[in-house]
């Protein structure tokens, strides 16, 4: 019998390992009214078999699917596992998902059962168990709102666990059986895509699946015993079911949970998180409240911290060709790291961490090299929902032009990652975790392969070294001008997005167009600031948009892009969008990826105005109000060329 064999091969059984090998371990933390409270993994065995009980009890069957909505808590982790436990699969959802989201996943994947944590979740969830009989249960375990809530459908979560109790009394060994009849093929999780190119998708995600993406970030990473982290991505991400649901349970790591999603800062900084894992927004946010943090500073205090990060840089965000950093640099850097650089990551909640990912989109290499100068060493990981973990940065330093190295090394759960490139650039892999397919959907799945190797979709290049892949774009995105001219719209957005005034972009140019323009929508919380700090007087963001002063400084971040890029591939003309992408609205996914097409047709008028060389447009755009209401926006949207606005607003 192989060594693997005898070790668990599900995430149920991983846990009862635990209870039983290490039990007074602390597994999780959760801050709640201002205190942390612990749990141990014999604590958590006992609370997921509980509610394992409680499921049985309410009629919940392997093979069934359960569906989990609401925020990082540890209820999300354990009704997944109590789920899991009794052989059922399981999906979670963002918690900002609306109701037609949550009723078309319900429909797709069967769902008989859905943990709504709180008042919010339960609202969406109530009607679409009325309109599908085949959802038997609801279970909610936050009680604001709900005390007046009599629908036979609803359940309480330790009413549940007292149902679990009683089944327990009559058949005590029946979870422990279930969890042991487990299988590394038996069906986890289904994961479901953003729905970019249509209708989502329900990924197939089995216990060896998630296992086997979890060694190959816990054999890159060198993630140690007992690991703080801070689940902070949302389940409905993949991601976050290989690192926190996962690796988390696997290796053990110390998994927290912040109180609010709004104290997700306070969260890392209190626990002194060893690992932080952010998609590029995150990161990206996070280096715009650096920046503007700066603009309310005293000057003198804002020029000691620029050279400190420029000093911190040179030592450690060189290039692979780049020369040794000078002697002077290397000894005033502990002087800049007592002094600033350490103060400054402790303000940010990163004074202990030691691993620092980005992953689930290309991140701007100018953020690397921020974060490098403030002593971050920040690492990219690749990979898809379908397939899993593709490559890792895996040394601490790093070239922040590449998305790392293919992970080859095999695992106790499977083997590691072959690559080729395509003639069409197009990355495709095999071996490693695999691709399981779609659910229900076999042709879907077939498209997904040419002959044995799997189609990622992303168009990627090698860097200097052959070793470290670059990412471009996905393939069907990399775009022709109809002078021949190719570039990439992503590879130009996710520069543009380092500004800290700008929070999205979408580039705009095909095989019809001589050239590349760009919406931009602008951040109105820096810019507000900067408004401030400058006496520049709006009212609304629509206002602030399309004031003169903030247009000529979007101008000048295009304009400095600009000068990297190929002249063919230049930003020729920008417009500010007169509102902000909203998810709700169809403008992005639920983890903030563009919805390109939707926004282009929804804004076609001011993209024709554009290429017009229009300085005005007059559009009007419907919208959807946070109380759910409808109402349409009328703004007089002004178009630029980057050149022209930037020398408008030089002295």
């Amino acid at each position: 019998m192989s060594e693997h064999a005898t070790q668990p091969q599900t995430l149920p059984q991983w846990l009862w390992h635990h209870a039983k090998t290490r039990p007074d371990m602390i597994g999780q933390r959760h801050k709640r009214d201002g205190i942390w409270r612990e749990y141990s993994w014999a604590q958590i065995a006992r609370e997921v078999e509980r509610i394992a009980f409680g499921l049985l009890a309410r009629g919940i069957e392997r093979g069934q699917s359960v569906l989990l909505i609401g925020e990082n808590r540890p209820e999300m982790y354990w009704g997944e596992w109590a789920a899991m436990a009794i052989g059922a699969k399981t999906i979670s959802l963002y918690p900002d998902a609306i109701e037609s989201e949550i009723e078309y996943v319900v429909t797709d994947s069967q769902t008989v059962c859905i943990f709504a944590e709180d008042q919010e979740q339960v609202d969406k969830a109530l009607p679409i168990a009325k309109r599908h009989p085949q959802v038997q249960l609801i279970v909610w375990w936050e009680p604001g709102g709900l005390w007046n809530y009599q629908d036979p459908v609803l359940t309480q979560w330790d009413a549940l666990g007292q149902a679990g109790e009683a089944l327990r009394a009559q058949t005590p060994d029946r979870v422990a059986q279930a969890v042991a009849q487990g299988q590394g093929e038996d069906i986890a999780l289904l994961s479901y895509t953003s729905g970019t190119t249509g209708k989502p998708k329900g990924v197939v995600s089995t216990h060896r699946w998630l296992i086997h993406n979890a060694e190959l970030l816990i054999d890159a990473l060198q993630v140690h015993e007992a690991c703080e982290y801070l689940s902070y991505i949302p389940l409905a991400w993949a991601t976050e079911q290989w690192v926190g649901v996962t690796m988390g349970l696997i290796r053990p790591m110390r998994v927290n949970f912040a109180e609010q999603p709004d104290q997700i800062q306070e969260a890392i900084r209190e626990i002194a998180s060893e690992l932080v894992f952010f998609g590029p927004r995150q990161w990206e946010s996070l280096a715009a409240k650096v920046h503007a943090r700066m603009l309310d500073v005293a000057p003198w205090r804002r020029k000691l911290v620029e050279r400190a990060v420029a000093l911190g840089q040179r030592v450690r965000a060189r290039g692979p060709q780049d020369p040794a950093p000078a002697m002077l640099d290397r000894l005033l850097l502990p002087l800049a790291e007592a002094f600033v650089l350490g103060p400054l990551r402790e303000q940010l909640g990163l004074k202990r961490t030691r691993i620092a990912m980005s992953g689930g989109a290309a991140i701007a290499p100018d953020i690397f090299r921020l974060f490098a100068g403030m002593g971050v060493m920040l690492r990219a990981t690749y990979g898809c929902s379908e397939f899993g973990v593709i490559s890792v940065h895996q040394q601490t330093t790093v070239d922040p032009e590449t998305i790392g190295t293919v992970v080859m090394r095999d695992t106790p759960a499977g083997p590691g990652v072959q690559w080729r490139i395509s003639e069409e650039g197009e990355l495709q892999v095999r071996r490693g975790p695999g691709f399981s397919g779609y659910w229900g959907m076999p042709e879907k799945t077939a498209e997904k392969y040419a002959q044995d190797w799997f189609r990622t979709g992303d168009a990627v290049g090698l860097a200097a070294d052959g070793d470290q892949l670059i990412y471009y774009d996905r393939v069907d995105h990399m775009s022709t001008l109809a002078n021949g001219a190719r570039f990439s719209k992503q590879f130009i957005e996710v520069r543009l997005r380092f500004s800290p005034y700008i929070r999205e972009v979408v580039v705009i140019g095909d095989h019809s167009r001589n050239a590349v323009t760009a919406l931009v929508n602008i951040d109105g919380e820096v810019f507000g600031r900067w408004a401030e700090h400058h006496g520049v007087s709006f009212t609304t963001f629509t206002d602030l948009s399309q004031r003169e002063e903030v247009i000529a400084e979007v101008a000048q971040a295009i304009a400095a892009v600009n000068r990297q890029l190929p002249e063919a591939a230049r930003v020729r003309r920008f417009a500010n969008f007169p509102k902000e992408l909203d998810p709700d609205e169809g403008e992005l996914t639920r983890t903030r990826k563009l919805k390109r097409d939707f926004i282009e047709t929804r804004y076609q008028a001011i993209i024709e105005a554009m290429y017009a060389d229009q300085d005005e447009v007059d559009i009007e755009i419907p919208v959807r109000y946070q109380d759910g209401k409808s109402g349409v926006l009328r703004a007089s949207v002004k178009t630029r060329t980057s050149t022209a606005a930037a020398q408008e607003s030089t002295p």
